[in-house]
């Protein structure tokens, strides 16, 4: 295999977000706006009273993947639910959502959301949830390798997950001296996030640690990496297809002109085309916050 090599590697700083949260944004800050077809990428941590209270999107998909803890998460359509530990939302918003996601634990919750753009003929299809609970995400172990997939396949294990902008997310753990091979569509981009301990991703570059991006060459068949540490690794690898398509965006409006984004802000505005119901709505965190 013909490995890709290490572009760009830069680290992802705290910042706050939302109701007193604070993410680690890699990609969709002013280093990287976007890395066709990411728009974001942000390790978040969250404790109550803080969290994501009601918000909209549009033109896009959320991925939010739970590292530790718990958030509840609940929209205008009635769709309510807890994404624990270990657990998989996969979100595509569509025409419109509006939202909250409020820690669901006591402690810190930590998990990692990941916006996908959707193509000009997909940004307005209706909204759609795909979840799948931590003990059901497909899973592989092989040579001190342990891999969790949450879209595409490896170590001979396929995701159930449908990715409309075709997808590639995979959670790995290294041991200590394991080595891997894993290969990437060659239309892909793709990227590496470091999320414990620190490896080798490039043969030409210096160990990589936590909370590191490290975004892949087009050219080559796939990731090489190994842990030559006394610790656990453990990363995201993640690629798509890039849609090659113009991007206008407006905070959680994601479309492809400037006249489709004023269109988005008049239709939440005018609670139409998708936002009918964000007109009566309020989530029950925000309700507890009004009195």
């Amino acid at each position: 295999m013909a490995p890709r090599s290490v572009v760009r590697k830069f680290l992802a700083r705290p910042q706050h977000e939302g109701l007193g949260a604070v993410v680690r944004r890699s990609i969709g800050r002013f280093e990287l706006r976007y890395f066709d077809p990411f728009l974001v990428l942000d390790e978040f941590s969250v404790s109550a009273p803080a969290g994501f209270l009601d918000h909209p999107h549009r033109g896009f998909e959320t991925v939010t993947y739970m590292l530790q803890g718990a958030v509840t998460h609940e929209d205008f359509e009635g769709h309510k639910g807890t994404i624990e530990a270990g657990d998989l939302q996969w979100m595509t918003a569509g025409r419109g959502i509006l939202h909250s996601e409020m820690p669901a634990a006591e402690g810190t919750q930590k998990g990692l959301q990941l916006w996908i753009n959707l193509s000009s003929k997909n940004k307005m299809i209706q909204p759609r949830y795909q979840e799948i609970s931590s003990e059901n995400i497909a899973e592989a172990t092989k040579d001190g390798i342990k891999v969790r997939i949450i879209a595409g396949e490896a170590l001979g294990k396929k995701s159930p997950i449908y990715t409309r902008t075709p997808t590639m997310y995979l959670d790995f753990t290294l041991n200590p001296g394991a080595h891997l091979q894993q290969p990437i569509p060659k239309s892909y981009n793709s990227f590496v996030y470091v999320l414990e301990g620190e490896g080798i991703f490039d043969s030409r570059t210096s160990p990589t640690s936590a909370h590191h991006l490290l975004l892949l060459s087009s050219s080559g068949d796939g990731l090489e990496a190994c842990n030559k540490s006394t610790k656990p690794l453990r990363f995201i690898l993640v690629g798509g297809e890039p849609l090659g398509e113009p991007v206008a965006q407006l905070g959680p409006f994601v479309m492809n002109t400037q006249q489709e984004i004023d269109q988005t802000v008049e239709d939440f505005e005018n609670y139409a085309n998708g936002f009918e119901k964000a007109k009566h709505w309020r989530s029950e965190a925000r309700i507890g916050l009004d009195y």
